[in-house]
């Protein structure tokens, strides 16, 4: 694997930029792919909204001044997007985000690219139901496994922050699953 230095001078530069951008494709899809799967909860929508974070990356790399990891820079652009794609969807059809997620989670069975059983379903449902920065707290500590510090910096906020979001969230997470 590449360093990430090296990818990042390469990004930038003409001549290695395409096979670059290949490498880093290649590198972080899969990652990417699941984080914002996890925002907006379907796959095609996932797919687009990937799609516009790489292009957002390449239009954008020139601007990465190195600050944070080049993942990092590269899931806040991926967490924005999915939020912003979800805003825009929920505006059109003329309900809330909130709402719009709950109806995606309630027809999760039925999508053919969700594979998991009852419980994975109920957890999906139960995540589903958290507001939007506990859920983006909760995905990453506990599918991702990322470090606060990691969350802090993608999401630009305070650790501490973090730490009170996530707590919160797994106590709404069990009392859900307690229901029923």
């Amino acid at each position: 694997m590449i360093a990430e230095e090296t990818l990042v001078k390469e990004l930038k530069q003409k001549e290695t930029q395409a096979k670059a951008f290949e490498v880093l494709i290649n590198t972080y899809k899969e990652r990417l792919y699941w984080h914002i799967r996890r925002i907006v909860l379907d796959h095609d929508d996932a797919d687009d909204v990937l799609q516009n974070t790489f292009i957002k990356v390449f239009r954008n790399i020139e601007k990465f001044k190195g600050d944070s990891k080049l993942y990092s820079w590269m899931y806040r652009i991926g967490t924005n997007e999915a939020i912003t794609f979800l805003k825009t969807k929920s505006k059109k059809l003329g309900v809330s985000s909130d709402e719009l997620i709950e109806r995606k989670a309630s027809t999760l069975e039925a999508d053919v690219y969700f594979e998991g059983d009852a419980i994975q379903l109920k957890l999906q449902q139960a995540i589903a139901s958290l507001p939007e920065k506990q859920k983006l707290v909760f995905n990453m500590k506990y599918y991702e496994e990322m470090k606060y510090g990691e969350i802090a910096e993608i999401l630009d906020v305070s650790v501490g922050g973090l730490k009170a979001s996530y707590h919160l969230a797994v106590k709404k997470i069990e009392a859900f699953l307690k229901q029923e």
